[in-house]
C-alpha cells in the first residue's frame, strides 16, 4: 500500500491560508518571550507545520526523508517569496547540517514516533547536536499513552473543500502485537453527493512514553521544560487527557 509522504499533493489538501493563520498564532502563543530567531525543522515535510514561522520573523531551514514532501514546501516557500534552505536527511543522521547551530532545532508533525523507541534517544541527540547553547529543542506527538490505554480505533477529521470536490479523511488505527499500530487512511473525494474518487495509504508507528523522551531531555542537561496540549488553544492540562501534546526545553549555556 502507497504512503501519504509519496503524495504531497494529498498530503496538502487540508492546508488553506485559514489553518496557517491558526498555525501561526498557536506558535506564537506556544513560544511566548522565548528569543528564537533561527530555526530547524529537522521532520518539516511540506512545511505546513513550521513555515508559519516565517511569518513571525524566524528564519526557517528543514531536513525530511521524503523528496516529494521537500520539493512541495521549496514550491510554498518561494511563492510566498521566503527563502528556506532544505536537505534530503534522516533526523537520525543530521550530518547534512554540517556543524551550524540554530536557536531551535524542532521535530514537526508526530515524526518520533516512526523510528523505534531505542531510536527516539538517537534523534534527540541528533537534534541537540545543532542546538545552541542557551537555545530550544522542541517536537510535537500524539499522546500515545492514551491511545494505547484506550485501544483508540477511529479517528475522524472534519469534512473540508477543495476546488468545490467536499474530501472526507478517516484514520483507522491497528494495534498490532508488537505494539506498533498501524494507520490507515482513507480518503474520499465527492462530487454531487457521489464520491468520484478515493486514495487510501498505510503508516506505521512506534508508540513511545512519555519518559522516554523527558529522561533523555534530563539527560542532556535540558532545562525549563514546558508540556503543552497541541494547539495551545486546547484547554487541557491533565497529561493522560491530551490528544496530542508539543514539548519544548531550554539548552543550558554551558555544560
Amino acid at each position: 500500500m502507497s504512503q501519504l509522504y509519496d503524495r504531497a499533493e494529498i498530503y496538502d489538501l487540508i492546508e488553506s491560508e485559514k489553518r496557517t493563520e491558526i498555525l501561526r498564532r498557536d506558535w506564537q502563543q506556544f513560544l511566548g518571550d522565548r528569543k528564537i530567531r533561527s530555526l530547524l525543522d529537522v521532520s518539516i515535510g511540506t512545511g505546513g507545520m513550521s513555515l508559519p514561522l516565517q511569518e513571525l520573523g524566524i528564519a526557517i531551514c528543514g531536513s525530511d526523508l521524503s523528496e516529494a514532501m521537500l520539493a512541495r514546501c521549496g514550491t510554498k516557500a518561494a511563492a510566498k517569496n521566503r527563502p528556506i534552505e532544505l536537505q534530503c536527511s534522516d533526523f537520525r543522521d543530521l550530518s547534512c547540517w554540517g556543524d551550524r547551530l540554530f536557536d531551535c532545532v524542532a521535530s514537526t508533525g508526530n515524526a518520533l514516533g516512526y523510528v523505534s523507541n531505542e531510536d527516539v534517544p538517537v534523534a534527540l541527540e541528533k537534534m541537540d547536536a545543532h542546538v545552541r547553547p542557551g537555545g530550544y529543542l522542541c517536537f510535537d506527538s500524539r499522546n500515545w499513552e492514551k491511545i494505547q490505554r484506550e485501544k483508540q480505533r477511529f479517528y475522524l477529521y472534519p469534512p473540508f473543500f477543495h476546488d468545490g470536490t467536499r474530501v472526507n479523511l478517516v484514520q483507522v488505527w491497528d494495534h498490532n502485537a508488537d505494539g506498533s499500530i498501524t494507520f490507515n487512511l482513507l480518503y474520499t473525494f465527492e462530487q454531487n453527493e457521489k464520491i468520484v474518487q478515493k486514495e487510501i495509504f498505510e503508516e506505521h508507528y512506534h508508540p513511545f512514553p512519555l519518559r522516554i523522551v523527558t529522561e533523555k531531555l534530563s539527560d542532556l542537561g535540558y532545562e525549563e521544560l514546558s508540556l503543552r496540549p497541541f494547539p495551545c488553544s486546547v484547554p487541557e492540562t491533565d497529561f493522560t487527557k491530551m490528544e496530542w501534546y508539543r514539548i519544548i526545553a531550554r539548552k543550558p549555556q554551558e555544560r
